[in-house]
């Protein structure tokens, strides 16, 4: 049998993987929302979403309510979630005038450990260990790392305008960002990584969040930049992207991306298969606002297997992942992972 390794590999490369590669995240805000037990019930009983799990010893904690928190970021953005689990948002932008950029300093650059300067096969020691586990060494940016990001320091509105009146400022805002986030790919890979990830949101309900224009004008070349160097040391270059991101999807492509991470219901299954399907690998992010959470059972398993004949075939090419957050069923939970798992082996 493969292991998830050659498995993940075979997928992104189109050569007939043994099953498709499926993952399933509960977000860290479900532990408030259901009881423990059900949750490790339902991660014991499926063990090809949760590999080696164990159910925990500790008595279960007592219900708490959920924590608001709030907090300034290294960027100096004050950042703030309903609870815990929840992606924050910005809240106050430092650069919200233009008045003060002379005097922001951004954070330093990202470096390795001391730790890791000190061994010489840094990247090969994580190869093997990778190997040896049948797992991957991953690096990449942080969810948001560039467009969200100035979005976080100017505020949406002004960069959107920035954008349209070609401000002067931000081009040397574009580069301080870029500068830091080129320090963490170079980081990733002398730290030997294999897959590269470059999250960030594009797309709203309908539509993106800025124009093809602006994208390809001040988002795109810093993308290609960011993406050239782990594609010219052979790495996997992964993108998420949640939204409508039907318009934009062609630059991110051409900027390098090998596998694209897009919402199923939003872009539409049909328009996903008729623009990746055999050429690019799909990386399926399931429907968290309709079926799976207001369906039936039988509704969601009837989504998975809609999805899988759609975009899937024995060559490879689909991956599949879904994250839980509170509000889901259970038994839609449940009908889901039985789902996700079942129809892995569909062109087996």
């Amino acid at each position: 049998m493969m292991n998830r390794r050659e498995n993940i590999f075979r997928s992104v490369r189109f050569e007939r993987p043994e099953r498709i590669p499926m993952v399933f995240v509960i977000n860290a805000a479900c532990r408030n929302h259901y009881p423990r037990s059900a949750l490790e019930d339902l991660q014991e009983s499926h063990p090809y979403l949760f590999p080696g799990f164990r159910r925990s010893t500790a008595p279960p904690p007592d219900p708490q309510p959920p924590v608001q928190r709030s907090y300034l970021n290294a960027w100096g953005v004050t950042m703030a979630s309903p609870e815990e689990g929840i992606m924050e948002v910005a809240v106050q932008h430092p650069l919200s005038d233009w008045s003060v950029f002379e005097h922001y300093v951004p954070p330093p650059l990202p470096d390795l450990k001391e730790e890791e300067k000190k061994r010489p096969d840094l990247a090969a020691e994580n190869r093997r260990n990778a190997v040896a586990s049948g797992k991957l060494v991953t690096g990449g940016l942080p969810h948001g790392h560039t467009f969200l990001l100035l979005c976080d320091l100017r505020g949406y509105e002004n960069l959107i305008c920035d954008m349209a009146d070609e401000t002067p400022e931000l081009w040397r805002l574009i580069e301080r960002v870029e500068a830091h986030n080129a320090a963490m790919v170079r980081c990733a890979l002398r730290r030997g990584a294999e897959w590269m990830s470059y999250p960030e949101d594009l797309g709203m309900q309908i539509g993106p969040m800025l124009s093809p224009e602006h994208l390809r004008k001040y988002i795109k070349p810093s993308y290609q930049r960011l993406m050239k160097p782990a594609g010219d040391a052979g790495c996997i270059i992964h993108m998420h992207s949640d939204g409508d991101i039907r318009d934009l999807v062609d630059d991110l492509v051409d900027s390098g991306v090998q596998v694209v991470n897009l919402q199923d219901l939003v872009n539409g299954i049909e328009w996903i298969q008729r623009r990746f399907k055999g050429k690019v690998c799909i990386d399926l992010d399931i429907d968290r606002q309709k079926v799976t959470r207001f369906g039936t059972p039988a509704q969601v398993d009837e989504l998975i297997r809609t999805e899988v004949e759609t975009l899937g075939s024995h060559e490879g090419g689909l991956m599949m992942i879904y994250g839980m957050y509170p509000g889901i069923p259970l038994a839609n939970a449940k009908a889901l992972m039985d789902a996700m798992e079942k129809y892995s082996t569909h062109y087996s």
